[in-house]
């Protein structure tokens, strides 16, 4: 009989509605209740994140691990995987998610050599698509580790050194491999270390077209092995890299057009990463919707008192509620989801506090969406925005978007019509609705 690593759930987690004081039901994520047309199940595919839930010690840079996990008590690396990749699945299945999301270095560790680490891989992977056939949870999408080892160091893509580029795509190839066969529907690339310290030594151009060659070769590669899942791009503007080539969603986008890579990759966005670009989350997820290109999201938060991407679960309703008007607007996150790429506090040290943090973070969705729904079947907001738009739908307005007007012509409207009266933006009203919807 497989060890149990959570004891004290014996089922998955009810939902008992908002009027419950179980710490450990749902007040309002019903996975089966319809929001729409659509499961609450449906509309937020929520996905835990492996390497912050089973991987994480509690280690930041001023301390060491705080956590005592009993999945890593076994000796022999393999062996030690296995135990956590087994927690993982009772883990999601007595929380009630249908996804999860990894690295490979998460489920897989790394051996003496590549060989021994594509070895390892394989191993895991196997594992996992038994405990996914039998728990019928499913993969969000893998990604590669390219940051962790001391030799990615000057970059992956971007390294100056081309050995180094090959062994990155070598990585991504069998990470890909490894997505491909555990069923994954998305892959994402996360360039913690593309950017540059210092110009002294760089040669931006040439690291930015190093990247571009990187992401034609897994595009090239994913139609070679058939893979039909979606490519996803996730910004992040530094930490540890001070310049990162993939700074923000608008950044990213442009980087694609440019090298001819838009038609393959969406945006992975992640809410603790638009606040270190000094955006907030409904900026970064509304540009890349505005733009077609919002494929999926990790759900955290940062804390606006400390200047790192402290990865804290998301329990603030103002930005659930936002996050969730922009994803109903454009008709979900097709094959993308909400992941939990967030942690526990580092003084959360019992395992039962994941239960906690993630019932948490998906109540603050789900009543997000709740929420948001009611805002747009209402129109709400929409009806003040439409409204204040209105002068384009007609007359001067629409001469201009259809291209029929330039600026000799918009001179001589002024002159006839004369100077335009100010009207306006009525924030205060719109922040109050808001908060009548929310309360």
């Amino acid at each position: 009989m497989r060890k149990m690593y959570f004891p004290k759930i014996t089922a998955p987690i009810p939902f008992e509605g908002k009027d419950s004081k179980n710490p450990l039901a749902f007040k309002y994520y019903d996975k089966n209740a319809r929001v729409g047309r659509k499961t609450m199940a449906a509309h937020l595919r929520f996905a835990v994140a492996y390497w912050h839930t089973m991987m994480a010690d509690g280690a930041d840079m001023f301390g060491g691990a705080s956590y005592d996990r009993p999945w890593n008590a076994a000796g022999d690396p393999i062996d030690r995987a296995k135990h956590t990749m087994d927690a993982a699945f009772e883990f999601f299945q007595k929380l009630g998610v249908d996804y999860y999301c990894f690295h490979d270095r998460d489920i897989a560790p790394a051996g003496e050599t590549f060989a021994q680490s594509c070895k390892n891989l394989q191993i895991m992977v196997d594992h996992a698509k038994v405990l996914q056939k039998q728990t019928g949870v499913k993969l969000l999408w893998g990604t590669a580790n390219l940051f962790g080892h001391r030799i990615y160091t000057s970059g992956a893509s971007t390294n100056p050194d081309a050995h180094v580029f090959a062994l990155a795509a070598a990585q991504v190839k069998n990470a890909l491999d490894a997505t491909q066969a555990l069923g994954g529907e998305n892959y994402v690339f996360w360039g913690g270390r593309e950017g540059y310290e210092s110009l002294l030594n760089t040669d931006l151009k040439h690291e930015q077209e190093q990247m571009a060659r990187f992401f034609h070769m897994a595009v090239e590669y994913a139609k070679k092995i058939g893979f039909k899942g979606q490519f996803l791009i996730e910004p992040k503007p530094c930490e540890p890299t001070k310049h990162q080539y993939d700074f923000d969603t608008a950044t990213a986008l442009a980087f694609l057009r440019q090298y001819d890579l838009i038609d393959y990759f969406k945006i992975n966005v992640e809410a603790n990463h638009a606040t270190l670009a000094k955006h907030t989350f409904e900026h970064e997820l509304t540009v890349a919707s505005a733009a077609g290109k919002l494929g999926s999201v990790d759900a955290n938060r940062g804390d606006l008192l400390l200047g790192w991407d402290t990865d804290q679960f998301p329990t603030d309703l103002y930005n659930t509620t936002m996050a969730m008007m922009i994803i109903l607007k454009q008709n979900g996150l097709g094959s993308g989801g909400l992941n939990f790429d967030a942690h526990v506090r580092r003084s959360s040290i019992d395992p039962m506090d994941l239960f906690h943090a993630h019932i948490g973070g998906m109540d603050a969705f789900a009543r997000g969406l709740l929420i948001a729904h009611r805002l747009i079947q209402d129109k709400a907001l929409s009806a003040f925005i439409d409204k204040r738009y209105e002068s384009y739908r007609s007359g001067i307005g629409a001469k201009i978007m259809a291209g029929k007007v330039g600026f000799v012509e918009l001179e001589k409207y002024i002159l006839e019509q004369g100077m335009p009266t100010m009207k306006s933006g009525r924030l205060e009203m719109l922040e109050n609705i808001l908060n009548d919807y929310i309360r």
